[in-house]
């Protein structure tokens, strides 16, 4: 039996370490061989606790979807795949120009002419919808269906796996965290409400720093954890009701460093030390205490030196730490908080940072509204 060399395996790709993006634009370029009128790949996530869907990862080099989010009942299409738990085919975008949501009406602008559109579940679990467009109509016949239902299951497995490992990881280090949680002040909700501060924050910032939907994403996922090292600080000072003294201030400075040591720690026992974003989730752990003045701790960082995620978290944290009741103090109000965070700005605060929350009001209010604390506790 004589074997043959020569094939060459289109999917070999996957079996390379690489971003979750250059493995989408891999296999965009092997659908293309196939399917060439497929002009864009692209997914978009699903947030449960808002309803909220949010653009995550494209093919292309440019996207008329970039930041790009809305919710889903303000796309009733999307909503019935949802409902219906069935992908759908348009053959031709133009018939819902009249009244068509945003999304529709970018992509048809931008020359999109056809989609076809699959659900993302995992173990019955909504995730998001993937998106194969083209800028031809009548394209997806069956016979083309066949083929990117194929592709589609591949993509959709690839996604999957990426949030689990993210997720999976975000979950381990948060149950650890609720042991720090139930020992202090700190909310699920301010963790809910900080948390999507940031991404608002990144969102508003994401043409002047050239951020991708991707880079958002796992921010938002990851600012939940910025306290982490909040573990190790004795009960002694962590939950003292007055003011710490200079030994005890310091004691509760080394938690920043105490978080960078669990989050390496949790990704090695993981083994996930390669993770995509795994740097971003260590910066926020260690740096989102730093200062723009160089005040900081625990490095002293100045400026453009603190990593762009710990300054946009460090903006986050504050502004709703500020506006939140604690035991040791009544809330303040958003123009209170906004004030203070103005007159630090460029001194303790990143300005563009700041001037992204104020510019963002209304959308601010409304994540107060959705993320209430619970007077009952």
């Amino acid at each position: 039996m004589e074997s043959n060399d020569a094939h060459h395996d289109d999917l070999e790709y996957l079996n390379r370490h690489g971003s979750l993006r250059e493995k989408l634009v891999a296999t965009h370029a092997v659908v293309r061989r196939q399917l060439p009128f497929v002009a864009r790949i692209a997914i978009a996530l699903y947030d449960p606790a808002t309803t909220r869907l949010s653009a995550y990862l494209h093919s292309g080099d440019d996207d008329p979807l970039a930041h790009y989010q809305t919710e889903i009942a303000n796309a009733p299409s999307l909503k019935k795949i949802l409902e219906q738990g069935r992908p759908r085919v348009i053959n031709n975008m133009l018939t819902f120009e009249a009244d068509a949501p945003e999304h529709v009406v970018r992509l048809g602008r931008a020359g999109y002419a056809a989609s076809y559109t699959l659900p993302i579940f995992s173990g019955g679990v909504f995730l998001g919808f993937l998106f194969f467009n083209s800028r031809q109509t009548d394209v997806f016949t069956e016979t083309a269906l066949s083929q990117l239902d194929l592709f589609g299951h591949l993509i959709s497995l690839m996604i999957v796996s990426e949030l689990q490992l993210s997720r999976t990881l975000t979950a381990a280090v948060t149950t650890t965290a609720q042991l720090t949680h139930l020992r202090d002040a700190e909310t699920g909700s301010h963790l809910d409400r900080m948390s999507r501060l940031a991404r608002l924050i990144a969102r508003a910032l994401a043409s002047r720093y050239d951020l991708d939907d991707t880079y958002i994403e796992h921010l938002f996922m990851f600012a939940p954890l910025h306290d982490i090292g909040k573990i190790g600080i004795p009960d002694s000072v962590l939950l003292k009701p007055g003011r710490l003294d200079g030994d005890e201030l310091a004691v509760m400075k080394t938690h920043s460093r105490k978080g960078r040591e669990v989050i390496d720690d949790m990704l090695k026992n993981f083994g996930l030390e390669g993770l995509q974003y795994g740097d971003v989730l260590r910066n926020i752990a260690e740096h989102h205490h730093e200062a723009v003045d160089g005040s900081g701790y625990p490095a002293s960082l100045r400026g453009d030196a603190i990593p762009l995620e710990a300054r946009i978290v460090a903006v986050a944290d504050v502004f709703d730490a500020l506006t939140s009741r604690r035991p040791y103090k009544e809330p303040w109000t958003n123009e209170q908080a906004f004030e203070f965070l103005s007159a630090m700005a460029g001194e303790k605060f990143d300005a563009q940072c700041v001037q992204a929350l104020m510019d963002n009001r209304l959308e601010v209010e409304r994540i107060q509204r959705q993320f209430q604390e619970d007077p009952n506790g």
